[in-house]
């Protein structure tokens, strides 16, 4: 942020090229350290972005907070570097003494700082994707390309590959959760910023590269002007349409460009086995296997304000979001292809599509091509209507019957392409029409498969209701398990329904009803891809999947011909979340995959079921690495019983932007995952800050969802280790582990679940009172209003450890286990021996791996300095000296152990490029963590007093948590 007397110089002597600096002297002379930094475009672009900020705070805030901002920052600097205790001292003085007006300001600019961080920081990630691809050096891990070249290697043939990818599907599904701190006006300005900056890759004149300059700082005065927090609370219809944003800024045009790229790779690989380059400039002729899942308007758990209103919401605007984007590139490709048959023939079938068309104006008579599109855009305008889409921005040119299909609009635009292909056309399709033909297979009319959630006691209770009412059972709650089971199942047997519409009910049982009813609805009107999936929360027993059934049965969503169940439209899918749960899924599960009445509805879902696992509350009941031992394990026992059962297993990955949450690189998760659990099949939820960091920038997001079709096919289809010495080895590790995460499980819970006070200490010494308040989701942060942790959101529980530096759920309780485990070796030879097994482990065991990995990010940005001042926000100073104590102590095992095990005695030694960021970005946390503290420390002392805290010191709190969580990234 500094513009100091000495900037122009830094400037001139830092910018390595005319197209970034517009110096031409200062370019030509470090052209040649550009070649020896790779990072120092990156630097570059820091150091201009917040040399930009510091023009705008000066200019809109005056000299004196531009002055005092600059001097926190250098102070704040000086104090990371060189780790200065004076300037320690010199910066906390320097917070204390800032005036309200002057507090505010400061956390803006250090909170913009980081944003401007971030997109320098993305430009970079694709810049140097770039610089490997332009140098033609070996395909990268996560790419496709590698992939294919693993398989290659090992065996595995190009026919293989596709049929594969025939029968899988890999599913992100975008969820809204109260992690996701920015608002979309923040979002879109930081976007065009971010193209501003890859701008300047290119060759610039001096006035071009001006012209940017300007242009880069209009954007930063707009970022500076706009209110970063939200002043009313989120809806779910405002959730709906910041997850839309994703669509237009990526998904839309991003997804079926990535399926023409990876057509592309598979017939490079293969080449033998390529199809002929006229069928693939058709199109890709692979089913959709990468499609995109929602919950937002359609999660009911725990969140009152989602019912049948949102979801027909959801589905509305969804469907106007993609024909929105059909029609604009009808409307180019008819602008695109002006061929006339006085030059060129075309098929009959594309002369019949063009005479079918309303367009009879004797001006296009030879253009049959725009003929055609034309009635493609009429019919396609008519289906918007039909299925309620208003704002049409073109009238079309007259009336058109709609589609009522998407395949039908596919086979309209199939006679497009054949036509060009059979006349010299060939060229034209793959620009536009290949990727318009291939959208709509991928994004149909519903744009997004919206999932169902609700949890299991809601189901029971509307249940129990229907029985009493009906007169089966007066109270089917105080049932035994086996005789819920019966009853149940002797329910779906009858015809007869459990509801009249001559009964009152409670607005709950209506309520979930009346959901039921529109996803029936919505199926028929959108596609049955629209809704498909009917997830229960808190899944304990096997009753809990039955009823859902029996509810589906009431609502007309399941089949019966006499007393046999025939069809599901709603895949029933049980989530298994806390470390109880996991240790039941298989159980449950077994018991499900016996059932004589379930097994031909898992036959017409193609022998295939759905389970999904819960990351985050499974951490919060028992500890980072317990919980995922606990996931792996159950994973492995699903896969067996599967095989067993002869059902294929697809798991749902509930995965939160935190390690803690299950966060971490996507593409080593999967790898991770233990061998035959992925298959072809996995679904992943993204989430909070996550979506953002990943999908905002079109580049970056076509990178990310390649990795996940790269690891679907590495974890899927490498051969699996069938060495007897490798087997013995693996069984070893994993006893190992189960005693590790035992130690583990018994280190967490004493602290959180058993110690006197632990939950009081974390509500004074988080800001998680004041996360709630925040106007950052629709869904409320408890589920019931109590301070119980049990009762918590596993959410906002590792939001608030990110906020205050801890990031607890990441790491807390490994160090007790591993330096247990190894001080109960009994003497020094077995010691070695064991410590000899952990460092094997971590070479040789992906699972194992991927934990350390993902643990010795977490403990990169943990900063016990800071979260200590956090501590001091607890009152009872007994009870703070006792916690932060034992926190402290396991912090300072577990940092040593990592180190035993790994053998690298600094954090992130592995990506030094992810530890310079991090390690740079501290200097503009620090401030905001520290402003936080105070902030707090007076919003609380206001509310002790029973005097209404000042709006600028609760907007100044919200203020550093949106901060705060910019700089760490992945805090949601």
């Amino acid at each position: 942020m500094a513009t100091t007397n000495n900037q122009t110089k830094r400037s001139a002597r830092s910018a390595p090229s005319t197209a970034r600096s517009g110096n031409t002297k200062a370019a030509t002379a470090a052209k040649p350290a550009r070649s020896t930094d790779k990072d120092a475009p990156l630097k570059e672009d820091i150091r201009l972005l917040g040399r930009l900020l510091g023009e705008v705070v000066r200019e809109q805030e005056g000299d004196e907070v531009f002055d005092v901002v600059e001097t926190i920052r250098q102070t704040a600097v000086r104090f990371r570097r060189e780790s200065d205790a004076k300037a320690g001292a010199e910066l906390d003085k320097l917070l204390k003494k800032l005036t309200r007006d002057q507090t505010n300001s400061v956390v803006r600019a250090f909170s913009y700082f980081s944003h401007l961080a971030n997109i320098a920081e993305d430009q970079h990630h694709n810049r140097r994707r770039r610089a490997h691809l332009l140098a033609g050096s070996a395909p990268q891990p996560g790419s496709v390309a590698y992939a294919l070249s693993r398989l290659d290697d090992t065996g595995v043939s190009g026919t293989q590959v596709r049929s594969f990818l025939k029968e899988s599907l890999i599913s992100p599904v975008l969820t809204a959760h109260p992690t996701e701190v920015q608002r979309k006006s923040i979002l879109d300005a930081e976007r065009e910023i971010a193209r501003l900056v890859a701008e300047r890759d290119n060759p610039l004149t001096p006035k071009e590269l001006r012209h940017n300059t300007e242009l880069l700082r209009a954007r930063i005065a707009t970022l500076w002007q706009t209110r970063m927090l939200r002043y009313t609370k989120l809806t779910v219809a405002d959730e709906i349409e910041n997850a839309l944003s994703y669509y237009r800024i990526t998904f839309l045009r991003e997804l079926p460009a990535l399926y023409d790229d990876i057509e592309g790779e598979i017939d490079s690989q293969f080449p033998a086995r390529a199809r002929s380059s006229a069928k693939s400039l058709g199109g890709a002729e692979l089913p959709p296997y990468l499609q995109m899942g929602s919950w937002i308007g359609g999660d009911r758990d725990g969140n009152p304000n989602v019912n049948a209103g949102t979801m027909q919401h959801a589905l509305k605007r969804q469907s106007a979001t993609i024909f929105d984007y059909y029609l604009e590139e009808v409307h180019t490709l008819g602008a695109e292809l002006s061929i006339s048959t006085l030059m060129v023939d075309a098929s009959p079938e594309l002369l019949a599509l063009a005479a079918a068309s309303p367009d009879h104006s004797d001006h296009r008579a030879d253009e049959p091509y725009r003929r055609a599109l034309i009635g493609v855009y009429a019919r396609l305008a008519a289906t918007a209507r039909a299925l309620g889409v208003v704002n049409i921005l073109r009238q079309e040119v007259g009336a058109a019957a709609p589609y009522g299909t998407p395949a039908e609009c596919v086979a309209e635009l199939d006679v497009l392409v054949a036509s060009l292909q059979a006349n010299h056309g060939a060229a034209l399709v793959k620009p536009r029409l290949a990727g318009l033909k291939r959208a709509v297979e991928i994004f149909g009319f519903h744009l997004a498969t919206l999932d169902m959630r609700q949890s299991s006691d809601i189901h029971e209770r509307v249940l129990a209701e229907l029985f009493a009412k009906a007169q089966v059972e007066s109270d089917y709650a105080s049932l035994a398990e086996e005789r819920k089971v019966a009853l149940l199942l002797g329910e779906l047997g009858k015809p007869r329904l459990l509801y009249s519409p001559y009964l009152e009910y409670a607005d709950e049982t209506n309520s979930e009803l009346s959901i039921l009813r529109t996803a029936r609805e919505i199926r028929r009107r959108y596609g049955e891809r629209a809704i498909r999936n009917y997830i229960i929360s808190h899944t304990e027993t096997l009753s809990d999947l039955l009823e859902v059934l029996l509810l589906q049965k009431e609502t007309g969503l399941l089949h019966i011909e006499g007393n046999q169940l025939k069809e599901l439209e709603l895949m029933v899918i049980p989530l298994f979340e806390t470390i109880p749960d996991l240790r039941c899924a298989a159980g449950i599960m077994g018991g499900w995959l016996a059932l004589p009445q379930v097994k031909p509805l898992i036959a017409r879902q193609g022998k295939l079921q759905e389970v999904m696992l819960g990351y985050s509350d499974s951490n919060k009941d028992g500890g980072f690495l317990t919980s995922n031992w606990e996931l792996y394990k159950a994973e492995n026992q699903l896969v067996a019983l599967f095989n067993e059962a002869g059902v294929k297993l697809r798991l749902f990955h509930g995965r939160g932007g935190t390690v803690g949450r299950g966060g971490g690189p996507s593409y080593q998760a999967i790898l991770a995952q233990p061998p035959g659990t992925v298959n072809g099949q996995i679904r992943l939820t993204e989430q909070g800050e996550i979506i953002a960091s990943k999908f905002s920038n079109p580049e970056i997001g076509r990178r990310n969802l390649e990795l996940l079709v790269a690891a679907t096919l590495e974890a899927s289809l490498m051969p699996p280790a069938t060495d007897a010495k490798e087997t013995r080895k693996l069984a070893e590790y994993e006893r190992v582990m189960e005693e590790l995460s035992e130690r583990a499980y018994r280190a967490y819970r004493n602290l959180v679940y058993e110690t006197p006070g632990f939950t009081d200490y974390f509500f004074a010494a988080t800001p998680i009172a004041e996360i709630a308040q925040l106007n950052i989701g629709s869904r409320p942060a408890s589920r019931k209003a109590t301070q119980r942790i049990e009762d918590l959101r596993a959410i906002p529980w590792g939001f608030s450890w990110g906020q205050c530096r801890l990031l607890f759920p990441g790491w807390y309780g490994f160090g007790s286990a591993v330096s247990g485990w190894l001080a109960d070796a009994g003497n020094a030879k077995e010691s070695a021996r064991r410590l000899a097994t952990l460092r094997g482990m971590c070479k040789e065991w992906p699972f194992f791996a991927a934990l350390l990995s993902n643990m010795d990010m977490v403990l990169s940005k943990t900063d016990l300095a800071v979260a200590s001042r956090y501590a001091g926000l607890v009152a009872d100073r007994k009870l703070r000296n006792a916690i932060f104590g034992r926190i402290a102590d396991e912090h300072e095992r577990t940092s040593a152990m990592l180190s035993t095990v790994t053998g690298s005695k600094e954090r992130l030694a592995a990506n030094p490029l992810l530890a310079r960021s991090i390690k740079n970005r501290f200097a503009y946390l620090d401030p905001l963590n520290h402003l936080q503290v105070e902030l707090i420390k007076r919003y609380r002392t206001a509310i002790a007093a029973g005097r209404a805290p000042e709006e600028r010191v609760q907007r100044g709190i919200h203020l550093t948590i949106n901060g705060v969580a910019a700089g760490l990234r992945n805090t949601g």
